[in-house]
């Protein structure tokens, strides 16, 4: 089966724009985890022309869909699997930490 190629893609901090389940989205990813979230936008939230053609760059080159905890990549033919949030977020799984509700804070 094609999906289970040897992944030789690295990817380093940060994002980019994607085409994600045949929408415009943004995708997170982290040096050693991939891609690790996702989110849908609109392409009238950018206007200038550099965001534009940032656009048009990267979804020429990204093109995924996200089903049941994995992202499939369609140009490569490779899949990613969503990894746990405590390795993205190591801090959450500290012992003491409390966590707030959002008006809590307010």
């Amino acid at each position: 089966m094609n999906m289970e190629k040897k992944n030789n893609i690295k990817f380093n901090d940060g994002w980019s724009f994607a085409i994600m389940n045949g929408r415009l989205a943004e995708i997170h990813f982290k040096k050693g985890l991939g891609i690790w979230a996702h989110a849908y936008v609109k392409r009238s939230e950018y206007s200038t022309k550099k965001e534009q053609k940032m656009i048009d760059k990267d979804i020429k080159k990204c093109v995924f869909s996200y089903r049941k905890g994995f992202y499939y990549d369609k140009l490569r033919k490779l899949r990613y699997k969503v990894p746990n949030i405590n390795k993205v977020f190591p801090n959450l799984k500290k012992k003491g930490r409390v966590l707030h509700s959002f008006e809590d804070l307010r």
